[in-house]
């Protein structure tokens, strides 16, 4: 039992870290989906980032049930603490599949609407560093094109090939660069589409292993909760 304390205070404080990192990583999903959702059309992709907030709110309570339930035991809060560790396990089950699943099917979406972006592109060999919304993609993940620049020529009208490509796949650190084919090295050599999947499924795969620890904590607490409801057992709502 004293053991079972003992757990269950430190889960208690390891409860309130969880919570700080699901905020960090539900805002961040968030964030990423808000900044970028001319390539997401469908609102609900960012659900992940919901759920996490909403698990990291349930963590609140959850960690102070724990920290007093270390000193004083009482029935109501035990059954309080075993129902809030169900509802948090479905939540993190939930947001562990979803955020596996949306790593692997976003990347065909995102690639079709960088397409149609630089289709849409009509760009000219100029000093306008150009604000479309594929000139900001290119600007914020400093890179070019879906796959490379090459993109933009397949992109331009068969009869007619400009020597450029458009000024905000340039390199921050060539200031005089104007997206000229004949110094290449000057533009960045990564694809867009690369980029932001790295981007998104780090954010998704920072959620899913949140949610996979967190789980093993909680099915610990409950571990710990059901010994110390052993010791003090339920005589009245025995048949419950």
């Amino acid at each position: 039992r004293s053991f079972a304390q003992s757990l269950l205070r430190f889960l208690g404080f390891l409860f309130w870290g969880a919570a700080a990192a699901h905020v960090f990583g539900g805002v961040w999903i968030i964030l990423m989906f808000k900044n970028y959702r001319y390539l997401f059309q469908e609102s609900y992709l960012s659900l992940p980032g919901w759920l996490a907030l909403t698990t990291a709110l349930i963590l609140l309570p959850t960690g102070v049930l724990a920290l007093s339930l270390s000193v004083k035991c009482s029935r109501n809060k035990q059954g309080t603490l075993m129902y809030l560790l169900l509802l948090l396990l479905c939540l993190e089950m939930s947001s562990a599949a979803l955020a596996r699943s949306y790593c692997l099917r976003t990347t065909s979406q995102v690639e079709t609407a960088m397409g149609y972006l630089v289709h849409q592109h009509n760009w000219t060999c100029s000093q306008d560093p150009g604000n479309s919304a594929m000139d900001v993609i290119q600007r914020k993940l400093q890179c070019c094109g879906v796959h490379n620049y090459t993109d933009w020529l397949k992109a331009s009208s068969s009869f007619y090939h400009p020597a450029c490509v458009p000024e905000s796949c340039c390199k921050d650190k060539h200031s005089h660069c104007r997206g000229d084919l004949g110094h290449v090295e000057q533009l960045s050599e990564e694809g867009c589409l690369k980029k932001l999947e790295d981007q998104l499924c780090l954010a998704m795969l920072f959620i899913f292993w949140c949610c996979i620890v967190l789980s093993i904590l909680e099915l610990l607490a409950g571990i710990s909760n059901g010994i110390l409801m052993r010791h003090q057992p339920f005589h009245e709502l025995r048949i419950l």
